[in-house]
């Protein structure tokens, strides 16, 4: 059985334009939205870490941050296509740029689902709605990890 450490942990949601991110407490019960950066599209493998990269990277820095949970977008008959090919990517990415922290992935099915009905149930539409969407799908991947955590360490 493992030990679950306190600290935090990020749930990052990687999509084409934006990019969610997520923490939790430091008793890693429950995940809550952050903030939404842009994707930076503009830097290739060989050059330094994107934009988006470096601002998680500050964020695992500034809250302590344990482990960093990226969303692995999988078909609902659990195949990976191309959205899968760039999450794996972007965590290697990610993974280079904070490293020793480590970088898990998690099926995130029905995540970005999930937020915009929550969301909608809350009245938050339009631009609004677009602003957040991604760091409340972080949440929700976040939060799945970390109830998958839980279940383990019992």
């Amino acid at each position: 059985m493992r030990q679950w450490r306190r600290g935090a942990r990020l749930g990052v949601d990687v999509g084409k334009v934006r990019v969610g991110v997520a923490i939790c407490d430091t008793d890693g019960i429950l995940a809550t939205p952050l903030v939404t950066l842009a994707r930076d599209m503009t830097t290739e493998s060989s050059d330094p870490p994107p934009d988006d990269v470096r601002r998680i990277a500050a964020l695992v820095t500034e809250h302590g941050v344990l482990d960093v949970v990226v969303g692995l977008p999988r078909t609902l008959g659990g195949a990976e296509g191309l959205a899968a090919q760039d999450a794996r990517a972007y965590a290697e990415r990610l993974k280079a740029a904070i490293a020793p922290v480590p970088v898990w992935l998690a099926d995130e099915r029905m995540s970005t689902v999930v937020a915009s009905r929550r969301l909608a149930e809350r009245g938050v539409r339009g631009r609004r709605h677009r602003a957040v969407v991604d760091q409340v799908a972080a949440a929700e991947i976040l939060q799945g990890w970390l109830d998958g955590q839980r279940r383990q360490t019992r």
